[in-house]
């Protein structure tokens, strides 16, 4: 089966822009803060994953594919964040982060303005260097 999720040429300032008021504001604070993290451009992933650096990945089923090493979605009823569990320390880090809630690979956000932004540079960090080392 081929992986539905990649990179196109979609701008994100574009895909950005047909948000509402509230989650384009979000959206730009977050290109910000994980640009400035990674050192790495936005990409659009599909049609509503902003993603930065990529890496391959394969599980133990065989499966492979690629995702974005930092990544988010500003969805109406979420903010959908992208791999902030899977470094050493992020469960420490996550219990200060401010309320959310947590799933398979996401870490779910109502409002960006309930969170410690430094808690997120910092799980933002450590999972791009995670998955820049593994």
């Amino acid at each position: 089966m081929a992986q539905k999720t990649l990179p196109t040429d979609v701008p994100v300032d574009d895909f950005l822009a047909g948000l509402d008021a509230r989650r384009a504001a979000e959206g730009h604070a977050l290109v910000a803060l994980f640009r400035d993290v990674t050192g790495e451009e936005p990409v659009m992933w599909g049609p509503s994953i902003i993603g930065f650096g990529e890496y391959e990945y394969t599980y133990a089923s065989g499966h492979s594919g690629v995702w974005p090493k930092a990544g988010f979605s500003p969805r109406k009823a979420e903010l959908s964040l992208y791999g902030l569990q899977t470094a050493e320390g992020s469960d420490a880090l996550l219990e200060r982060l401010g309320p959310h809630r947590r799933g398979a690979d996401c870490v779910y956000v109502r409002r960006l303005e309930a969170i410690d932004l430094e808690v997120l540079r910092e799980l933002v960090r450590r999972s791009w260097e995670h998955h820049s080392t593994h």
